[in-house]
């Protein structure tokens, strides 16, 4: 059965629009015009032919006015391009295939770093195995891979008090959606095997570490976090997924995502924050931000489009990494906005992300978007003068945790390290350009809607997708081109407001900074910098150049090494 037409309110009056430019570009493409893709083209269908009456009102949907002699005029247009839309939606169009359009951050002109890149890590410590394995379960990832280079530790045994603790704290948390333990079992054992004869992978040999469930891995269902989605099993392993296995490590958990990668109310229950069970761990990356948390894995892997790295990890008090847009690839995990989508490491530190991401990142001819670019991270080799910025009036302008952040700088420049004020564009309508990710979102999910799908989803509110896939089908086709033109415009601002500069360091819900950021692909760390007295953590954000993720890193790990939020325990879980 088909829905009942559903024509939502405009919020605000929409932007005058030439038709006659906008129709000709739907024809000219075969779509009929993203403007009436809902309610007129639904309608149309019904009735089995578009009219004057139905016409009429969708102009008052888009806040336009046609005379009767322009809606006559435009009749058969409209209905030709109804029966082309008949034709596109016959097609099955699975949510891997992407736009024949992609992104790119870089603008022209621009040089990025070349050569082969040096990694090395930290040295560390003599690390001795605790008398009670669990006593590790906080331990960074460079703590944890010494134990398992040394045979201090086995792998299997890792392996097994990381699924101990996810058995016994995951269901508080309802971080986790499936733990795959056979496949964990099996890749510890090799990991020792392998360890044992001599061949070491590297750090993340034999770690154990969650997946986002929006990452196929072929063995097991990939929910996405959507009662629709809840039995679906992948034919292949995301890129990520294989690229960790290559590096040794160990999938203990498929850990939760607000549904279709919003928020942290997933099919089975609301992710819950370690320090404060009343609370949700905000989203999307919920499950991962909370198993971090809460010393349930080593890492793990999150994404974001538009905050689902920053915000857990803000709320949850871990260090979130969201690389340059094409970085990382994506190949085999869920598309929501085929321009803005990033995957990145959720880790306990700085060092820790590094690690993770200098073994997934880089093309794999999977993703057209992802580039082979080097990383560079030698934390023992000196800091030669970044050049940082801070984002004067974010932190001038009064607000709730003003003191934490303000103490960031003050941290900075005892360490030798002295930001320079700048100020980010302000000039365009940046909440505007968020019609991108909706148009992009309600075309991977189309399906959805069109099927009434979309009622199984435990949100049901305003601002829950199923609501926004309809809206969206209202975007207007030029109105999403212009968009995209406007965000070339808001590159070219950032690009001259951080001309000069590595990174910028920014509070982490400073103005715009979040949509921007995400908008022009740049990369962003973000870690704890306090804790308020109700004991939930807050953060502090670095914005680093385009592909400049290893400068960026270690200005952010110096201020890291300069304190010690990032190693306080939420007590409930604490060893």
């Amino acid at each position: 059965m088909n829905r009942t037409p559903h024509i939502p309110s405009c919020p605000e009056p929409a932007p005058a629009i030439d038709w006659r430019q906008f129709m000709a570009y739907c024809s000219a493409i075969g779509l009929g015009g993203g403007t009436l893709g809902g309610a007129l083209w639904e309608q149309g269908q019904e009735a089995g032919t578009i009219t004057k009456e139905m016409l009429a009102d969708a102009e008052a949907v888009l806040g336009l006015e046609f005379d009767a002699d322009e809606r006559e005029l435009m009749l058969e247009g409209l209905n030709r391009n109804l029966r082309r839309l008949e034709q596109i939606r016959e097609l099955d169009i699975a949510n891997t295939v992407a736009p024949a359009l992609s992104f790119d951050p870089v603008l022209p002109g621009r040089k990025l770093p070349s050569g082969s890149g040096t990694f090395r890590i930290s040295r560390q410590p003599q690390i001795e195995r605790p008398a009670d394995l669990e006593a590790a379960a906080f331990w960074p990832v460079t703590h944890l891979a010494e134990l398992v280079r040394t045979r201090k530790v086995t792998s299997l045994e890792l392996t097994e008090m990381y699924l101990d603790r996810l058995k016994r704290h995951g269901p508080r948390l309802e971080c986790i959606v499936t733990l795959t333990e056979e496949l964990a079992l099996k890749q510890a054992a090799r990991a020792d095997a392998e360890i044992a004869r001599g061949h070491y992978r590297g750090p993340l040999h034999g770690i154990p570490w969650g997946a986002k469930d929006l990452l196929a891995e072929d063995q097991y269902r990939t929910t996405w976090g959507a009662k629709p989605f809840e039995d679906q099993v992948l034919d292949s392993d995301a890129t990520v997924v294989s690229r960790l296995d290559e590096a040794g490590a160990v999938l203990v958990a498929k850990t939760t995502l607000g549904a279709l990668a919003m928020g942290d109310v997933w099919f089975g229950g609301r992710t819950r924050n370690p320090w404060n069970l009343e609370q949700g761990s905000s989203g999307s990356s919920a499950g991962s931000a909370a198993a971090t948390a809460a010393g349930l894995v080593g890492f793990s892997i999150g994404s974001e489009t538009l905050g689902s790295i920053v915000s857990p990890s803000t709320r949850c008090g871990v260090t979130g990494l969201r690389p340059t847009f094409g970085r990382v690839s994506r190949y085999g995990a869920m598309a929501l906005s085929w321009s803005m989508d990033k995957l990145g490491p959720i880790c306990r530190d700085v060092e820790d992300c590094a690690i993770v991401l200098n073994a997934i990142h880089g093309a794999d001819g999977k993703d057209p978007t992802t580039r082979d670019v080097p990383l560079d991270w030698d934390p023992e080799s000196p800091l030669s003068r970044p050049r940082v910025g801070y984002y004067r009036s974010a932190f001038e302008r009064d607000r709730r945790d003003k003191e934490f952040d303000d103490q960031v700088l003050a941290v900075l420049r005892s360490i030798g390290i002295e930001p320079m004020p700048i100020e980010l564009p302000d000039q365009f309508p940046l909440g505007a350009l968020r019609i991108i990710l909706n148009a992009e979102a309600a075309a991977a999910f189309e399906e959805l809607t069109r099927s009434n799908r979309d009622d199984l989803f435990v949100r049901q509110d305003q601002r829950a997708w199923p609501n926004s896939f309809r809206q969206s089908r209202l975007i207007p086709a030029v109105d999403y081109i212009e968009a995209n033109r406007i965000r070339t415009m808001v590159m070219q601002a950032l690009d001259a407001a951080m001309s000069g500069l590595d990174l910028f360091v920014t509070p982490t819900n400073g103005p715009n900074v979040l949509l921007m950021t995400n908008l022009t692909g740049h990369p962003s760390v973000t870690l704890p910098n306090g804790f308020r007295e109700d004991g939930t953590p807050v953060s502090i954000s670095f914005i680093g150049a385009l592909f400049g993720e290893g400068t960026m890193l270690r200005v952010a790990k110096a201020y890291q090494d300069a304190t010690d939020f990032h190693t306080r325990q939420p007590s409930e879980f604490a060893v």
